[in-house]
């Protein structure tokens, strides 16, 4: 008999029913046994509410315990667990519910009403409420039922879940993460990364995105290990913890690392106890990895991912942990640098597009053949990140195809133009566009921030560019904003920077 192929590793993984698995803000502790308690309920009331193998349960609501335990009854169903970011209007919502069809949606209580309507146009069989309380129709509903239930079974190649990408190049795209894209991963990471039961995790990610859910979470599932686990990230209790001995870990995205150096109270001696740092989702400054090393003696750990693939890369846990790279491929996964025009492989440490191998890799776009045929070459995907590959195999994001900056027929990365401008006293941190430009096509465009005090001029920032970048690659015009555009998990909106100055050039003769 087929087992529940992620779910069987999951309970394998369990040290003990009373080991506890996540602590919350209020001091309740919920334990592995908890877990398989509650998750058993609501994949009871999964099934009741007519959810079959391979059935999607989109889920849009709030951090909460409840919401985690969702997704294990989700997977232990047989069904396809579909996150959707809670920033999404429900305008937004209708796109993926009428695309991907579920059978069941979860959502905020306060939104239920009009979630209700939406669903019966649609065709959605259920709807049920969690709010950031954990409290809703789906809990009270599930009271009701047994806290066993018999895992459906699924194999290494049925979908586990449905990630849809964020579209901000049009419509978004459903990624189809199957139960040995999400078991592989979480297993490699969990060795590569040394988690053991002795682990404590400050888990403070949504878990809407592979970070929090299919990396953080599934991570510390199959380690055993334990969650400190909160609806947000507060840098003052993270310090507390730290302080208390209370956490040996922390997934974070890079604005988690730029609060703590806020914190006076974060120190070497605080900050002892800590086994690692891992940063990912948005690139992390050189500067702030700098700065955080130089306070507290800890060089965080950099990876690379994506909602197609989970985890590709990842920076030594043994060796060095170099600023403003990803790190090497993880075991079992192959990466390559290609020429974005012809496809032909190029020698290290030249930049051209990444591709990626490995069991890691998603099955496909929900819906759509031959969009995920042009995005496979040679069984290698094509991430649409530009990078390369150094002499000592580490991989260097310079960034996405779709940011590459064409100026008078020369093609300029903006991480390389992004760096130098980094690297003048006074900026905080800048984004590199191209935008219409009448005579080159696109002019190359930085967006700066910069400090308060701070006296930078657009002429003094072209001083400083001078003789550090070839004449194309330098900012045609330089613009100052009090912060850039970010999306939940960090990453620079560039499209809407590329929107906001669209016409900056229309008047250039």
């Amino acid at each position: 008999m087929i087992e529940n192929h992620l779910f069987s590793a999951i309970r394998a993984a369990i040290p003990a029913m009373d080991k506890p698995l996540a602590r919350l803000i209020d001091g309740t502790v919920e334990t592995y046994g908890d877990a398989l308690a509650l998750s058993a309920r609501l994949a009871n009331l999964l099934v009741a509410r007519g959810v079959k193998p391979g059935d999607r349960v989109a889920v849009q609501v709030e951090k909460s315990w409840p919401a985690l335990a969702l997704y294990l009854a989700t997977i232990r169903a047989g069904a396809v667990y579909l996150p959707l970011n809670t920033a999404y209007t429900l305008n937004e919502v209708e796109y993926f519910l009428s695309d991907a069809e579920p059978a069941v949606f979860v959502c905020r209580p306060e939104i239920e009403q009009d979630a209700r309507a939406l669903a019966t146009r649609l065709g959605v069989g259920a709807v049920e409420t969690l709010g950031n309380d954990g409290k809703g129709s789906l809990t009270d509903a599930a009271a009701a039922f047994p806290d066993t239930f018999e895992d459906v079974a699924r194999g290494p190649e049925d979908l586990g879940g449905i990630l849809y990408t964020s579209g901000t190049t049009g419509r978004a795209k459903g990624a189809m993460l199957t139960h040995a894209n999400l078991l592989s991963n979480a297993q490699t990471l969990k060795d590569y990364w040394r988690f053991t039961a002795d682990d404590v995790l400050l888990h403070a990610l949504p878990i809407f995105h592979t970070h929090g859910l299919f990396v953080a979470s599934n991570i510390i599932l199959l380690a055993g290990a334990s969650m400190e686990f909160r609806s947000k990230f507060d840098p003052k209790e993270a310090v507390a913890l730290m302080s208390a001995g209370k956490v040996t870990t922390l997934m974070g995205v890079p604005t988690f690392y730029t609060r703590l150096l806020d914190q006076p109270g974060l120190t070497r001696e605080v900050t002892k106890g800590m086994r690692l740092f891992i940063s990912g989702s948005a690139p992390l400054l050189a500067e702030t990895h700098r700065a955080f090393e130089e306070r507290t003696g800890h060089a965080i750990l950099e990876r690379y991912g994506m909602t197609e693939t989970g985890m590709n890369t990842s920076n030594p846990y043994n060796g060095a942990r170099i600023a403003g790279t990803v790190g090497y491929p993880l075991p079992g996964i192959s990466a390559r640098v290609t020429d974005p025009e012809t496809g032909a492989v190029l020698p290290t440490g030249e930049i051209g597009m990444i591709e990626v191998q490995g069991p890691n890799v998603f099955k496909g776009y929900w819906r759509m053949p031959e969009k995920t045929a042009s995005e496979f070459r040679d069984g290698f995907f094509i991430t649409g990140d530009l990078g390369k590959i150094d002499e000592k195999g580490y991989v260097h994001i310079v960034g996405r195809g779709k940011d590459l900056v064409i100026t008078g027929g020369f093609n300029v990365y903006p991480k390389e133009v992004e760096g130098e401008i980094d690297a003048i006293p006074g900026v905080i941190e800048s984004a590199v566009i191209g935008v219409p430009h009448p005579d080159f096509g696109e002019g190359v465009t930085a967006v700066i921030v910069a400090q308060k005090d701070a006296t930078l001029t657009e002429d003094a920032v072209h001083r400083a560019l001078e003789n550090r970048l070839a004449k194309f690659k330098q900012p045609k015009r330089v613009l100052f904003v009090s912060e850039l555009p970010r999306n939940t998990m960090g990453k620079v909106q560039k499209n809407i920077l590329r929107d906001t100055y669209k016409d900056i050039y229309r008047n250039v003769a």
